[in-house]
């Protein structure tokens, strides 16, 4: 399948693996570039070391292209950017703040830019200062998330940018790859799906409270104070939720929160972590290989693509 991603990222399939804090690691990054999508390592929370090492073991596993992302608001911002233009990656991808000063900086090294964008406005300014392309998350996506729905930000934003938009947010199989590509999409990111992959390293327990979880177990902690963070129904979220509505301060909050991903991802403590996944949850129902996620993805998308002409 041939998309402008797939030209500008010199991949298989226009497939971006989210990058997911504690848990995007070059394991699981190099393993979504053998299937022919785009890995990306995360550098949420880690050390610049750490990356340095992660960039290493994932060109031990594949030859294809991978990206780091990079947030924007972590105190080791240009240091991370110093190591992937050193170590020449692929592209990166930005989040968690504005990347337009860092953007001139990975263009010179040569890097391809795709910026996480929330809105139209942000999208332009991008596009003016030289980014590749935009990544659109909704907010169906797990983790921390925006205001706007995926559709919505597919009707607001595809009509009005030149550059590829990659859209993310709620896709779990491939009708929701195809729905995209129809409303003009160049390809997505998917996050949630590739948790259940077998080279992801995320402890048993989160993936087995994926595996178990109902249309319904989806909520979002903070959305009130304007910084959302979605995941899974637990004794932490109702918790948060209950402290959250009753009025309780922001810095009683953050105390609260602090802590609880790594918990459940690491130690494998669904309950008093947090299990961040996004709101589409009935077909994350097993685990699997990256390469079958993937071909699962693009065979679906594919059979829905060709439905589609019954309505013409």
């Amino acid at each position: 399948m041939k998309t402008r991603l797939t030209d500008l990222l010199n991949i298989e399939h226009p497939i971006i693996q989210g990058a997911m804090a504690w848990i995007s690691e070059s394991q699981l990054t190099s393993a979504v570039s053998n299937a022919g999508g785009a890995g990306v390592i995360a550098t949420g929370g880690r050390e610049v070391k750490w990356l340095k090492e992660e960039i290493k073991k994932a060109r031990e596993m594949t030859r294809k292209p991978f990206g780091v992302n990079i947030v924007v608001l972590d105190s080791t911002n240009e240091e991370m950017l110093d190591v992937v233009c050193k170590e020449q990656v692929d592209f990166v991808t930005f989040g968690a703040g504005n990347p337009v000063p860092y953007i001139q900086k990975l263009k010179e090294a040569g890097i391809k830019v795709i910026p996480v964008v929330p809105n139209l406005k942000l999208a332009k300014r991008v596009q003016d200062n030289g980014a590749d392309a935009v990544i659109l998350e909704g907010l169906e996506a797990g983790g921390h998330i925006g205001t706007l729905s995926t559709m919505a930000h597919m009707t607001n934003v595809i009509p009005n940018i030149e550059i590829p938009v990659i859209i993310a947010g709620g896709i779990a199989d491939g009708r929701g790859m195809a729905a995209a590509l129809l409303m003009g999409a160049e390809g997505v990111q998917i996050g949630s799906r590739f948790l259940l992959a077998h080279e992801c390293q995320v402890h048993r327990n989160f993936k087995n409270r994926i595996i178990e979880a109902q249309d319904v177990d989806s909520v979002i902690t903070g959305y009130t104070t304007g910084h959302g963070v979605r995941g899974l129904k637990n004794k932490f979220s109702e918790e948060y939720i209950l402290r959250e509505f009753a009025g309780a301060s922001s810095e009683v909050l953050q105390k609260l929160a602090i802590g609880t991903y790594r918990k459940a991802v690491v130690d494998g403590d669904i309950e008093n972590g947090f299990v961040m996944a996004g709101q589409s949850l009935v077909p994350l129902n097993r685990i699997q290989s990256t390469d079958e996620i993937i071909q699962e993805l693009t065979q679906e998308c594919s059979l829905t693509l060709q439905s589609a002409v019954k309505f013409l």
